[in-house]
């Protein structure tokens, strides 16, 4: 696991009720440092992150900048036509207080 220094940025992915499907990518390194979801089997690799989520949070930290976020909601409708495609929050150098682990 990298400190977060080397990981200075977050991203939060918060369901709707449910059942979506959310892709990140980034420009740099990115990690996954807790989930509060049901949901199991986020896919963590290279420069990028993939899951569903349907209740909870799922929050990952990065380095660099935010490349791309592709949200659909379980009809495969894209954000933003959709409402039930779930909050992504993304915030840059945030401290080692604000890392929920």
């Amino acid at each position: 696991m990298a400190s977060n220094s080397n990981l200075p940025n977050q991203i939060t992915v918060i369901g709707r009720g449910v059942p979506a499907n959310y892709e990140i990518s980034i420009d740099g390194a990115i990690e996954e440092i807790d989930t509060e979801s049901r949901e199991d089997g986020t896919i963590v690799s290279g420069r990028a992150a993939e899951g569903v989520i349907e209740t909870g949070v799922q929050r990952f930290r990065f380095s660099g900048e935010m490349a791309n976020v592709h949200l659909v909601d379980w009809n495969g409708t894209p954000a933003p036509e959709s409402s039930s495609t779930p909050f992504v929050h993304v915030d840059y150098g945030v401290s080692d207080r604000n890392d929920h682990r």
